[in-house]
């Protein structure tokens, strides 16, 4: 595992989207994704400072495959928003799919903000819906708690991560992706965009 700067009280770790629907078995499977459970689990034991993000879908949500006839996940359609890709029905609310690993344990973390609720836009990013102008409510609350540095794991790197890390920047927060603690779906180069995106906008890789 990276070597980690020295952690102090302005400092959050942020675990994105570590569910069963993107661990092995799951609707939308990041590869490797289990390996990063006890790899997380021993990062967060050096942080005070904790917070999991979750995926929580309606059914029908407008971003699955499902709801557009003849259209295929991984496929890409116009929406109000912008571009959007489809996706395999995944981490619908109170199913098992939806529910953090099971072997995730980090008891002292603060909060869990759930994302992707509007039935009608997809929420990548843990600060801002699809639509770009939907905030979570996240930069607020790092703020009134004095988190000034944010350190990223999770899935998956080229969409939720990234998209999170971006806008973590946009925002002012300082930014650091531990690549070791992250698992990519790293579709058609997407990976590599993605980081390449992430470097412009000053987050710090490291691993």
């Amino acid at each position: 595992m990276t070597r980690l700067p020295a952690i102090g009280e302005g400092d959050l770790l942020l675990v994105i989207d570590l569910q069963n629907d993107f661990c092995a078995g799951g609707a939308l499977a990041v590869p490797n994704a289990d390996e990063l459970v006890p790899v997380i689990n021993r990062l967060a034991e050096g942080f005070a400072h904790v917070a999991l993000t979750q995926d929580w879908h309606p059914p029908g949500h407008l971003s699955f495959a499902s709801s557009h006839p003849g259209r295929r996940p991984f496929e890409s359609v116009r929406l109000a928003y912008g571009e959007q890709t489809l996706w395999p029905d995944h981490c619908v609310r109170n199913t098992p799919g939806a529910e953090f690993h099971p072997q995730l344990a980090i008891p002292h973390a603060e909060l869990i903000l759930r994302k992707g609720y509007r039935a009608e836009v997809d929420s990548y990013s843990a600060f801002h819906e699809n639509d770009r102008c939907t905030p979570t409510g996240l930069a607020g609350y790092l703020r009134e708690r004095g988190l000034r540095r944010l350190f990223l794991a999770g899935l998956a790197t080229d969409y939720c991560v990234h998209y999170t890390a971006l806008d973590a920047r946009l925002a002012g927060f300082e930014t650091l992706l531990l690549l070791d603690a992250c698992r990519a779906i790293d579709r058609d180069g997407s990976l590599a965009a993605a980081l390449a995106a992430m470097r412009a906008a000053g987050v710090e890789l490291l691993g």
